[in-house]
């Protein structure tokens, strides 16, 4: 199976210490949302395919990636740079931080490894359209040679994440937009045609109505990546659990509202004090991320793979 490292959270940034221990321990444990049962799933060697992390800085996490990577697990870095203003992003690390980190990965491990993320796409007065192709192009020129792909997507503000972007908007003296179709449409296909200039394909996550010229599906699972990772056949199959999603099927262990990074767009996270508050509870002892505080019992049994979930 595949571990997906995690899409609900960023545990290179902030766990990367009980990442560690639990790979030592060689299991974690996980809470079924729907029956709030416990269960283990094995970080074991002969039960783990590849991993694929999530982050927006690396940083912390290249000591472990390098244990890793002795003890034979393949994986692949899923890498958010986005470049961003502070009232967007309050506390992600500088993106030409990050973009040294991903020429570490590349030359370190190979350019298969570090998948970039410009995602997602927000339009504001802070972030206009304009804003997007120079900041945009900016990246794609650092990372030339680096990675081979970039994966996007256009942001969607749902209920539980209007709240936050609403705020910051207020707090910060800004306007959003959601942008008609047509825009998002020819701003894809530029930043698509600004990506392959530098050796990059563009791929879009899960919105396959903006698959315009020179833009294919995103994977952000993808047995066939982490197979050319590992020198050997992984397999995987397609168990995408919303429209558009065409990701392979992995085991995510991460715990949602416990980011800190405090992203206003992020679907993650309904409440930063929560997860700030959550961040400081953190046991990197314990085996679970965020241990309960209630539980029905404990499931011996793992359940089947599951797919991501992204906005």
């Amino acid at each position: 199976m595949i571990i997906s490292a995690s899409y609900k959270t960023d545990i290179p940034t902030f766990y990367g210490e009980w990442f560690g221990n639990r790979v030592d321990a060689g299991y974690c444990k996980m809470v079924n949302p729907y029956n709030r049962k416990a269960y283990r799933v094995s970080l074991e060697p002969e039960n783990v395919d590849g991993f694929v992390f999530w982050t927006k800085n690396v940083g912390p996490f290249l000591g472990k990636l390098k244990i890793i990577s002795e003890r034979g697990y393949p994986f692949i870095v899923q890498y958010t740079i986005n470049g961003y203003p502070r009232a967007l992003e309050f506390s992600v690390v500088n993106a030409g931080r990050s973009v040294e980190h991903m020429k570490v990965i590349a030359e370190t491990y190979g350019r298969d490894v570090g998948v970039w993320r410009y995602d997602p796409i927000l339009v504001s007065t802070d972030t206009s359209v304009d804003f997007h192709r120079r900041n945009f192009s900016h990246l794609a020129r650092s990372l030339e040679g680096y990675t081979d792909e970039v994966v996007v997507s256009f942001a969607q503000v749902y209920r539980k994440t209007l709240r936050n972007l609403d705020w910051a908007a207020d707090e910060f003296g800004f306007f959003w937009e959601d942008p008609p179709d047509e825009t998002k449409l020819m701003l894809a296909s530029e930043l698509a045609a600004i990506a392959l200039a530098h050796g990059i394909r563009l791929r879009m996550c899960s919105q396959d109505k903006y698959l315009a010229e020179g833009v294919t599906p995103a994977r952000c699972i993808d047995s066939e990546r982490l197979s050319r990772v590992a020198g050997r056949s992984i397999e995987g199959m397609v168990r995408g659990n919303r429209p558009d999603c065409a990701c392979h099927a992995s085991k995510d262990i991460g715990e949602y509202d416990t980011c800190p990074h405090g992203c206003v767009y992020c679907y993650a996270v309904q409440n930063r004090n929560l997860a700030k508050e959550r961040f400081r509870q953190h046991d990197p002892e314990g085996e679970f991320l965020f241990t309960p505080k209630s539980l029905a019992g404990e499931d011996r049994s793992e359940p089947q793979p599951q797919q991501i979930k992204l906005l």
